[in-house]
């Protein structure tokens, strides 16, 4: 990659400057530019070994790289810079190769500054000026990114070369020369003895020695010893052995096929969550979702068993454990864990229909992953989490992960430049990164530019970028995304199955294993999870179709303990009107039973419009019957006021069989005159009494329809014969919701 100048515009610097004001991430100062490769864009060229091949056939060993004049060997220390910044990383060159695209490249052993290690509890203080840490870390980087030499020296040499501790800036070391006196794990924040320089380190002859002393005295990874008791953190008081035979969380000490979905253990995770921000998680701090298992309720909520019902079946309340998804969470904590301990970036894909527990699922893996960060086990990382129906376009994804990372906030274009330079230049030790994309389908652009950058920014080599994409459906990046895009997701997808009727039937009895009173008849949570299972599988549907039923049962249980309070229903009118009611007999209620789950089925299922159309008068039924019949007579959409008060009588004539109907239209039409007290829509003169249809119900029914946007109706004053009415709603609609009404039998709705 040719090197560039530094002439630009003024705006472009400025530009540039905002850029490396955010990209500092504790490199050393670089001020100078390529001072001792040159102005001139040389290729480079390996140098090889003096000594001949092992074998026959076989290339000899490449020592060293060589770009004009300027030429470093393995052992030799070296700047490296990326472009936009003014920061550099120091490394120690270990092998030369080629990387997978080709280009002469080389392995780094990365020394870091005491800005890097985040862990202040177990920080050193005692950093002198210009000193930094050898660290167990390596990173494959293009030769074209180192930037000039570097001396490290101990603190005898230095202070033999520099007695006041400051390095003139018109010497040639300065910038350059740096203390070594320690090694450290940055992520672990463990360091090595103290050692002199020059006495452990000379020649590339010393390169295993160094790495053999660094990796024994730190530690590779946040683990715990045996008896050690961490104060700092509630979540170091969990024993395991006094947890029951239960499923465990997964951690490394395991093995990845054993993990199983965990139980959140008061003892475990004593903590409270706070509700997503989209904010950068800093070390050592909970997640930002809510489990909302860890909420506390009032005590009104839980005063009586059908509360508790309700609560506990309330879609937003998290359960202690997440049952019935095991093996999918195993596969997702599985590839998310060796992801952020390979320090990779990774694509993975979740498909599954709404309600099959993808987020919830994903949500309970980070929460574990995080409880293993608390615990020492597993390195830091920064979860944010970007749901495609919360932002108002799909770029604003740019700012929310530009925040996560860095606690800014800017807008969309300049957060898309700063992350592209964020994660194309080298920073060995890069805090890995998993961003949530829920609701993918909502973030996909008519150029698919947000999708394609979400899922090739994990592919470069120091991005450590891992990019969980939850969808509804399987083929989206098939059918949606074009194949630059679906092919940078990767082979890792993970299908949430709808589940079963046998898993409906466990995930509603856990939520209700801690009510008493048995007020949930097993019958009845076995038919609801029959008829959603045959549907689509959706637990938050079953959840839905019986907390229902419990309100329902509910307000049965509260008419029979007081009838007064109690709405009457249709039965009991019928049972007044019909003098059916005895005294000794008391309204069935209190037990959610498979009738009252079939009532809470039916108003699931059954639309507003359509609960609106069966809850209306029988006068607007008949007008609604008429609108329709005399739609189908003409074959005209919109229909002349008056022509359907002559189809309403022509349907009251013919309905013969409906006593009800029959004697509703063919009243007499004085009586009915005077009943109407001038209200009446306006009829023609000579029109004969008796045969008319009672004008007064059919009047306020249109006017009821009219002002539920049912019907429109269009010309003349308000009640004028001579009005435009037409349908507002489509007939089907109407043809469903009243095809099974007994009241208006014959009329044709069915």
């Amino acid at each position: 990659m040719p090197h560039k100048t530094s002439s630009a515009p003024r705006d472009t610097k400025s530009k540039a400057e905002r850029a490396r004001q955010y990209l500092s991430v504790g490199g050393v100062a670089r001020e100078d530019s390529d001072d001792e490769l040159g102005l001139e864009d040389h290729p480079w060229e390996w140098i090889y070994s003096k000594e001949p091949a092992k074998r026959a056939g076989d290339e000899r060993d490449i020592v060293g790289a060589r770009m004009g004049d300027f030429q470093c060997m393995v052992g030799d220390c070296v700047l490296l810079k990326a472009e936009g910044t003014n920061e550099a990383w120091i490394g120690l060159i270990c092998t030369f190769e080629e990387d997978d695209d080709g280009d002469k490249a080389a392995d780094f052993m990365w020394f870091s500054t005491e800005r890097e290690i985040r862990n202040k509890q177990k920080k050193r203080t005692d950093a002198l000026p210009h000193e930094v840490y050898i660290t167990p870390s390596w990173d494959i980087n293009p030769l074209t990114s180192i930037n000039g030499r570097a001396s490290i020296v101990s603190v005898e040499t230095f202070k033999s070369k520099y007695p006041s501790g400051k390095v003139p800036r018109s010497s040639k070391d300065y910038g350059k020369i740096f203390i070594c006196r320690r090694g450290c794990n940055t992520r672990t924040a463990t360091y090595t003895d103290e050692f002199n320089w020059e006495d452990i380190y000379n020649s590339a002859d010393d390169i295993l020695p160094l790495i053999e002393r660094v990796q024994n005295q730190t530690k590779a990874t946040r683990r715990r010893k045996k008896g050690a008791i961490a104060d700092e953190d509630p979540a170091d008081d969990w024993d395991p052995s006094n947890e029951p035979d239960e499923p465990k969380t997964p951690s490394k000490k395991r093995k990845f096929s054993q993990a199983s979905t965990p139980t959140s253990k008061a003892k475990r995770t004593p903590q409270k969550f706070s509700t997503p921000t989209h904010k950068r998680i800093v070390i050592k701090k909970p997640l930002t979702f809510t489990p909302l298992s860890t909420r506390i309720l009032s005590p009104h909520h839980t005063s009586s068993p059908f509360q508790l019902a309700r609560t506990n079946l309330h879609v937003s309340s998290v359960p202690l454990t997440l049952p019935c998804r095991t093996a999918e969470f195993d596969t997702v904590y599985t590839h998310l864990e060796a992801a952020i301990s390979a320090g990779s970036g990774a694509c993975i894909y979740i498909s599954g229909t709404p309600g099959t527990g993808k987020t919830a699922t994903v949500r309970e893996v980070v929460s574990q992953l995080n409880a293993s960060v608390q615990a020492e086990e597993l390195d830091d990382f920064i979860f944010v989490e970007i749901n495609g129906m919360k932002v108002t376009d799909p770029h604003q994804s740019y700012s929310l992960l530009w925040e996560a990372l860095k606690g800014d906030r800017v807008s969309p274009s300049h957060a898309l430049g700063l992350l592209e330079r964020e994660f194309d230049h080298p920073s060995p030790r890069r805090v890995p990164c998993v961003v949530l994309m829920d609701e993918l389908d909502q973030l996909v652009t008519k150029n698919q530019s947000v999708m394609y950058n979400f899922f090739n920014w994990p592919g470069l080599r120091h991005s450590r970028l891992i990019v969980l994409a939850v969808a509804n459906t399987m083929d989206l990046p098939e059918r949606t995304l074009s194949n630059k895009i679906s092919s940078r997701l990767g082979l890792t997808r993970i299908l949430f199955p709808g589940y079963t009727h046998e898993q409906l039937q466990e995930i509603i009895r856990s939520r209700l294993s801690h009510v008493p009173d048995n007020i949930v008849d097993p019958d009845a949570i076995q038919f609801a999870s029959r008829k959603v299972a045959a549907v689509s599988g959706d637990a938050r549907r079953a959840l839905d179709i019986c907390r229902r039923a419990v309100e329902i049962a509910e307000a049965e249980n509260i008419a029979a303990q007081n009838p007064l309070l109690a709405t009457p229903s249709k039965s009991a009118r019928s049972k007044e009107k019909n003098g059916t009611t005895f005294a000794h007999e008391k309204p069935k209620g209190g037990k959610v039973t498979i009738a009252t789950v079939k009532q809470a089925i039916n108003e699931a299922t059954s639309s507003p419009l359509q609960q609106y159309l069966k809850a209306l008068p029988l006068a607007a039924k008949l007008f609604l019957a008429a609108l329709l019949a005399r739609t189908r007579r003409s074959g005209v959409n919109e229909c002349v006021l008056g022509d359907v008060v002559e189809e309403a009588k022509r349907l009251g004539l013919m309905a013969a069989d409906n006593p009800s109907v029959h004697d509703f239209l063919l009243t007499d039409g004085a009586a009915s005159a005077g009943q109407e007290d001038g209200m009446s829509l306006e009829l023609k003169k000579g029109a004969k009494a008796g045969t008319v249809p009672r004008v007064l119900g059919m009047g306020f029914a249109a006017a009821e329809l009219a002002e539920a946007g049912v019907i429109g109706v269009e010309g003349g004053r308000r009640g004028e014969r001579v009005g435009k009415v037409r349908l507002g709603v489509g007939d089907e609609e109407i043809k469903l919701a009243l095809k099974d009404d007994v009241e208006v039998r014959g009329l044709g709705f069915g």
